[in-house]
């Protein structure tokens, strides 16, 4: 069975703007990550798939439950974090992520013991007694990835999940999402975050999903080549927000440093500059 099966999901916002465009699709990975540019639909295809958005047509299977016709079910199964969840400032990590699992009808006494094993977890077990306001960013975000753990959820959604954290809170944010034994489907922009936790991606624009894979097959194109920046024009290269890039031959990497160019390996950023995405004419 299939974790999230997609059956022709589109919506439409007021005014006509389509959002998510039919989009159809079969994700069973443990890692699952939506990339795309701002305006893509991941943000909104999320959250029809956990229940939160009602889709303008179209449906979707999530853990065997059908999103429109059992969504009761399907909250039982999932545990979605958005990308503007904050803390209740005056509370402390332990109380809130108890305070979730009784939400959820565990029984008071599990809950208090899964919410210190959840925050033990992810490395807030010195912290789990300190009121949410007192903690880093990085802190705030596992906890709420805790919340996920401790649910024991079949499938967490998680939109953003380390938008507008330093890197090391960011590193301990994926930590903690690599602990979950849960299914995950998350947002990113974050091209290194979706490299190091995803065992598939699925790259969406205007709505749809243009491509996916592995991150190892969605880069096979870019097999045996470097990228190429330079702030003087070289041939056959792209300009891209002032910049020129090209894509060159491993072996050809002294020659650009010679030229005075910067060479760098090839990342998911690149399936962005090779579609087009922001190049100046």
């Amino acid at each position: 069975m299939f974790t999230i099966e997609i059956k022709s999901i589109e919506k439409v916002h007021s005014g006509g703007k389509i959002a998510v465009n039919k989009i159809s699709a079969e994700m069973n990975e443990r890692v699952t990550t939506l990339i795309g540019r701002n305006g893509a639909g991941k943000t909104t295809l999320l959250r029809m798939l956990s229940t939160q958005l009602l889709p303008t047509s179209g449906t979707a299977v999530v853990e065997g439950y059908d999103i429109i016709k059992e969504t009761k079910k399907v909250r039982e199964m999932i545990s979605s974090i958005p990308q503007e969840a904050s803390p209740i400032g005056i509370l402390t990590p332990y109380e809130q992520v108890k305070m979730y699992l009784v939400g959820r009808k565990f029984d008071r006494k599990d809950a208090s013991s899964q919410a210190i094993e959840a925050l033990e977890t992810v490395g807030l077990g010195d912290a789990m007694n300190s009121p949410a306001d007192t903690l880093s960013g990085g802190m705030k975000r596992k906890m709420f990835v805790a919340l996920s753990i401790a649910s024991e959820a079949n499938m967490v959604f998680l939109d953003e999940p380390t938008t507008g954290l330093d890197p090391l809170s960011r590193f301990e944010v994926w930590s903690a999402i690599k602990k979950l034994k849960s299914n995950v489907l998350l947002t990113t922009h974050y091209m290194e975050e979706a490299e190091n936790l995803s065992n598939e991606v699925y790259l969406m624009d205007s709505g749809k999903i243009i491509d996916h894979g592995t991150v190892k097959s969605l880069l096979r194109k870019f097999k045996d080549r470097i990228r190429i920046e330079s702030q003087k024009q070289i041939a056959d290269s792209y300009r891209v927000a002032g910049m020129y890039i090209k894509y060159a031959p491993i072996d050809e990497t002294e020659r650009y440093i010679r030229e005075g160019a910067t060479v760098k390996r090839i990342t998911l950023d690149d399936l962005f500059i090779m579609r087009g995405v922001d190049l100046e004419s």
